[in-house]
């Protein structure tokens, strides 16, 4: 019998503020290629989550209004601290997406 081969899923963590939305004044406006690649990467097994400065209900509130929120594991403020044995090396294994490049991703 053989066994599938399943793919590792990729952890996805989305910023708020000028990746989701941009925000003029009172104004919010959605950033369409970040909005689409948060859809494409959720449909494709990944775990997605969203975080911003505003804390973890501000995210929860643009993802709903953007209607994306049911794409997110969870929402979290972005952090003031790490702790990790890995310091200035912690992120060396993540690949940073520009709002701007955010489409058809490798993890698909």
């Amino acid at each position: 019998m053989t066994n599938p081969i399943r793919k590792k899923e990729s952890v996805i963590f989305v910023d708020v503020d000028d990746t989701l939305i941009r925000t003029f004044g009172t104004k919010q406006i959605p950033i369409p290629n970040t909005i689409q690649y948060v859809r494409d990467m959720f449909h494709a097994g990944n775990l997605l989550y969203c975080w911003s400065r505003g804390g973890a209900q501000y995210s929860r509130d643009v993802a709903t209004k953007l209607g994306i929120a049911d794409c997110f594991v969870c929402f979290l403020p972005k952090p003031d601290v790490v702790v990790d044995d890995r310091l200035e090396l912690l992120l060396e294994h993540c690949q940073f997406i520009h709002p701007n490049n955010a489409v058809t991703h490798p993890f698909e």
